[in-house]
This record gives structure tokens, C-alpha cells and sequence, in this order.
């Protein structure tokens, strides 16, 4: 067993590597700051504060797969955001109308950069640079009358600061929150169990009872952990449940329909994807379109989280991002890359600013490690692909 669970390790080292990374990251910062790091208020904060660019590093990772990359996302999350403000509170729309149409919008926007990129044939970095420079004038456009928009709608403010009611508690910890917890456990078992029972039915190669049993022992411990801490407090907040959600749509869409492949296909090789009958352009519309409506939700959860529209929302939203998928296993070289690493990658981010502020690190210090921890992440996968080549 232990010679199956070395070799499993070094097979899949680039996804194992960001969930072993970010134990040791929240076992320091744990030990370094007392145990303040891993407390109920402390990683509930965290989560919450990680949600909008989560939510992008989604869409990011979908955009790099295909070899492309989009440097508008930020400020076009901040300007849509700003809509939504200015719909709700000066043409009196309510929230429940405001959303949906944001998030056509943001459809409508991330389709346009795709038809520059896939039919007009313009660079993705130019495009998107282009992109980033008219959102950030059009967020000054519509904010600079009245500088930040305050958003009093409680239920659109709720989005970002809310959590679920409560229906009682269980010594001090929320009851709802609790049977969420449970839910996802099974969900996990279910789905683990019905994959491998795919897979031995196609007559593919999976791991020994033993080394299955401890992946899904150890997977359910943590979510039990996570929902412990998080029950202690406040339980889940709605932005963590838009984020869980995110995250499930595009890990079933990635690996389990037809889309899915076609996105891995082209990102591998797009010219033997064309070949084989993919329609090239019609994949890249739809990443982008993906990626602008992700990017409308960001900004949502962003101006909601704040209670309000400020002329420097979505400021470096865009490197946030690609830095996520990329400490999520993302390969620079396209066709590679999970959305749950993307995720991962975010909160190894968020965690490592979280730690470093609980310690009193400078801001200076923050941007140096930061970008370390990037480039060391890139490293690794350029590292990892010359091994395998």
C-alpha cells in the first residue's frame, strides 16, 4: 500500500502538490500566530474574502486551458458591479431582476472578446489589454458623478455578507450549517464511489481498496473539519455556497459532458482538435462568454461584500486570478488544469495574505512572497513537463 501511495503521489504530483502545499501553509501560519489563524471567525472571514476572485479563477482556468488569457476581467467586474448598483438604486430595479441582467451582460461582454479572439484573430492579451483599458474608463464614466454608490438593498448586500438562517444550534454550532456538511460528505462519497464503479465497468485502472478508503476518509475528515470551524461561527455564508456551487457546475461540466473534452481537446492541440470535427471558434466563444458571466458574478459578490460601487473596484482582480489557477496546477502550455485547483490555489493566496496580516508582515513583503509563490508555481510546472517529456 505504501509503495502504491508513493506512486500515486508522483504521478499526480502537480495536483496533490497545491493540497499539500496548503496544509503546510495553514499548519505554520496556525502555529506561528496560536491558533488565531485557524479560528471559526478568522477562516469564515477568509473564505468570504476569497470568494469573488474564486469565482473568476473558475473562469480563468477554462481561459487558459484553451491557451488564451484575459487581462479584462478586473475592472470589467468592478464596472458591472457598478451597474448593478446604479440599476437598484437610481432606476429602482430590484435585486432579484438587477442580477440576471448583469449577468447577461456579462455574457454579452465576455462573447464579444471571444469573437475578437476567435473570428477577428486578435491576440487574447491585446484584446483583453484593450478590454481593461475601456472598463477601467467606463467605471470612472459611471462613477464619477457621484464618486461610491451605496447599496442599501439588504437582500443583494446579504449575497455578500449574508449567511444561512439558522434553524437552531447544536452546542453553539449551527444546525443548518451542520446538515449542509453531512449533505456534502455524501454527495462526495457517492459521486467517488460511482466514478470507480465507471471505471472498473470500462475496465480502466483504479487504486487499491485501501488507498480509495483513505482518500475518501481523508477528504470527508477535512470537510467535516471545515464545516466544524465554520458551524462555530456564523455557519456558511452565502458567498461560500456561490462558490461551492461554481465550483460543482464547472467540475461536472469539465469532466463528466462532451463540452468538457472539447475544451481539454483544443487546449491540448487546437489544429488536431479542428481536424477531428471540434469547431475551434464556437469553444472559444463559449469559454469567454463563460468567463464574462463568472466575471458579472465577481462583481456582484465584490459590491455586495461592500455595500457599495468605488471608482477602483476589480483593481488587479485579473492577476489575482490567473495567479489562483496558476498555484492551482494550471499549465501555462494550455490543456491542463482543474477548477477545484483553481480554488485551491485561491485560498493558498488568500491564506498566505490572511497569515502574513495576522503576523503584522509589511504590505511590501506581502507583493515580494506573493509573487514568489507564483513563479515558483510556474517553475514547478515547466519542471514537471520537461520530467514527463
Amino acid at each position: 500500500m505504501f509503495n502504491e501511495a508513493k506512486s500515486l503521489l508522483k504521478v499526480n504530483i502537480r495536483e496533490y502538490g497545491m493540497y499539500i502545499a496548503l496544509f503546510v501553509i495553514m499548519l505554520t501560519f496556525s502555529i506561528m500566530t496560536d491558533g488565531l489563524f485557524m479560528s471559526s471567525r478568522n477562516i469564515s472571514n477568509l473564505l468570504d474574502a476569497t470568494g469573488y476572485t474564486a469565482v473568476l479563477a473558475v473562469g480563468m482556468t477554462l481561459v487558459i486551458i484553451i491557451r488564451h488569457i484575459d487581462l479584462s476581467v478586473g475592472f470589467a467586474a468592478g464596472f458591472m458591479g457598478a451597474i448593478a448598483a446604479i440599476l437598484m438604486t437610481q432606476a429602482g430595479m430590484p435585486f432579484y431582476v438587477t442580477i440576471p441582467v448583469i449577468l447577461v451582460l456579462g455574457v454579452v461582454i465576455g462573447m464579444f472578446n471571444g469573437v475578437l479572439v476567435a473570428s477577428v484573430g486578435i491576440p487574447s492579451f491585446v484584446a483583453s489589454l484593450a478590454g481593461m483599458l475601456i472598463f477601467r474608463g467606463a467605471l470612472l464614466q459611471v462613477t464619477e458623478k457621484t464618486g461610491t454608490i451605496n447599496v442599501d438593498d439588504s437582500h443583494f448586500n446579504a449575497i455578500g455578507n449574508g449567511y444561512l438562517p439558522e434553524l437552531a444550534e447544536v452546542s453553539g454550532l449551527k444546525l443548518l450549517s451542520l446538515i449542509l456538511g453531512v449533505v456534502v460528505i455524501l454527495l462526495y462519497i457517492y459521486f467517488e464511489f460511482a466514478k470507480r464503479r465507471n471505471k472498473q465497468r470500462y475496465q480502466f485502472e483504479v487504486v487499491s481498496k485501501s488507498i480509495f478508503a483513505i482518500k475518501l476518509v481523508f477528504v470527508s475528515a477535512i470537510i467535516a473539519y471545515i464545516t466544524w470551524i465554520l458551524a462555530g461561527y456564523n455557519g456558511f455564508s452565502w458567498t461560500v455556497i456561490i462558490m461551492l456551487a461554481v465550483v460543482v457546475i464547472y467540475h461536472f461540466l469539465m469532466n463528466n459532458t462532451v463540452l468538457g473534452r472539447h475544451i481539454y481537446a483544443v487546449g491540448s492541440n487546437p489544429e488536431a482538435a479542428h481536424l477531428s470535427g471540434i469547431n475551434v471558434k464556437k469553444i472559444t466563444y463559449i469559454v469567454f462568454g463563460s468567463m464574462g458571466m463568472l466575471t458579472a458574478l465577481s462583481g456582484i459578490l465584490y459590491t455586495a461584500r461592500l455595500q457599495s460601487a468605488t471608482t477602483t473596484a476589480g483593481t488587479l482582480f485579473e492577476l489575482d486570478a490567473i495567479a489562483a489557477a496558476y498555484v492551482g496546477g494550471v499549465s501555462a502550455a494550455g490543456g491542463v488544469g482543474k477548477v477545484t485547483g483553481s480554488i485551491i490555489g485561491a485560498i493558498v493566496m488568500a491564506s498566505l495574505s490572511s497569515g502574513m496580516n495576522l503576523l503584522g508582515v509589511g504590505i511590501s513583503y506581502q507583493y515580494m512572497i506573493r509573487g514568489g509563490v507564483l513563479a515558483a508555481a510556474v517553475i514547478f510546472d515547466v519542471m514537471t513537463r520537461k520530467k514527463r517529456g
